[in-house]
């Protein structure tokens, strides 16, 4: 048994946060029908390199576990399937611009008339709602928009984005836990909902403490680079020959005292300047000298073995490779093989949510485009076999 199992989704999403979202759904056991253009299918499916025999692996990394079904919503048939399907179904997701589903004929209004019981999940750059709502929303200029990018980068220098997505992948990750919550409703009133998640409203509600700052001075938190800006020392520091990094993250004024003796710096835990966390955060620029000189000593490999056997937290900057190799990533299963029927074997990233008794598994390969678009047709939609034919030689399918 997995949590999701019985579930319908009906996606209607493309590129990243739909996507990542209804990957999230099928991984716990839901069964996910991605709805795509025929002959294009999603976006990503043409986003690259790198191509593994012409199959992108943008697309690979969040479409495992899914059914793909060609669709052409501009068809009147077309637009019947996707009526019974809905009407068939628990949930569905979708990330069009505002305005786009009402056009094409499926607003909530309609939805929840053919199916009370449904969950309808809307993703968007700004939201339904508001004076931007009809505005498109990317991932790099919903970073921009929410503030992360003004902190994000080196003081003076250029504002930068996140190196992943992260406001697609934010956003995917609040419409889960929201359809979630809205399935949890509607065992108690038996009824669906309408979902609203806005990029911009995940990124607002990530700034958190810098933001409680802004309430509380009026003024804009500056870049800091790879400062933290409540918390020091907390960053990467130079070790060894001053081409290594490793990350020291003194967390509290026990961990900095725990550090000063193991490094046979005693004076500094009385030094006024840098004897308590908001002492060393004012005191920032003459404390990291000295915490480097002290590092400088050794190679990052002595200092992250010694640091980790006394117990202070401390971590390598690892490359991708590094991490997808790691023995704890490997041992807690997140990375997996699959074989894939034009790819060949292929690794996707892991389930992260570990469940004791209903865990979700990583069981089919991402889907070619309209794979079981027959399938879905045939057993879960009652068509025959003539008319699957005469829906593909009319280009609906």
């Amino acid at each position: 048994m997995k949590p999701l199992d019985g579930i319908l989704v009906i996606d209607l999403s493309r590129i990243l946060s739909g996507p990542y979202c209804s990957m999230m759904m099928a991984d716990m056991g839901a069964e996910v029908i991605k709805v795509e253009i025929p002959g294009k299918g999603d976006d990503t499916r043409e986003f690259g390199p790198p191509f593994v025999n012409g199959e992108s692996t943008f697309f690979m990394s969040i479409n495992r576990n899914k059914k793909s079904l060609t669709l052409n919503l501009a068809d009147k048939e077309g637009k019947e399937i996707l009526r019974r399907l809905i009407e068939k179904g628990d949930v569905v997701i979708e990330n069009f611009r505002y305005g786009v589903m009402d056009r094409l004929g499926f607003s909530y209004d309609y939805i929840k008339k053919i199916n009370p019981r449904a969950v309808f999940c809307s993703i968007s750059g700004f939201g339904h709602s508001g004076p931007y709502r009809e505005r498109p929303g990317y991932d790099v200029m919903i970073q921009g928009e929410g503030g992360v990018m003004s902190l994000t980068g080196e003081p003076g220098g250029l504002p930068m984005k996140v190196g992943v997505s992260q406001a697609d992948i934010t956003a995917g990750l609040l419409a889960y836990s929201g359809i979630l919550l809205a399935l949890i409703s509607r065992g108690k009133t038996g009824e669906g909902q309408h979902i609203d998640i806005s990029m911009l409203d995940g990124q607002v509600a990530l700034l958190t403490y810098h933001a409680a700052s802004y309430f509380v001075t009026g003024e804009n938190p500056p870049r800091l680079g790879n400062r933290h800006p409540t918390i020091a020392p907390y960053e990467p520091v130079k070790t060894g020959d001053g081409k290594e990094y490793i990350i020291l993250a003194v967390g509290n004024d026990s961990i900095w005292q725990k550090f000063c003796k193991l490094v046979n710096r005693g004076e500094l835990i009385t030094n006024p300047m840098f004897a308590t966390n908001p002492k060393r955060v004012e005191n920032h620029d003459a404390l990291l000298p000295i915490v480097e000189q002290i590092l400088s000593a050794k190679s990052k490999r002595e200092w992250l073995a010694l640091l980790t056997d006394a117990g202070i937290p401390c971590g390598d900057i690892k490359t991708v490779k590094e991490v997808c190799t790691d023995p704890q990533v490997l041992a807690r299963e997140m990375v997996v093989d699959l074989d894939h029927s034009v790819a060949g074997k292929i690794k996707v990233t892991g389930i992260p949510i570990k469940m004791s008794a209903t865990p979700g598994e990583v069981l089919t390969p991402p889907p070619t485009l309209g794979q079981h678009t027959d399938e879905i047709l045939s057993k879960t939609l009652g068509y025959s076999k003539e008319k699957i034919e005469e829906l593909k030689k009319n280009k609906v399918v």
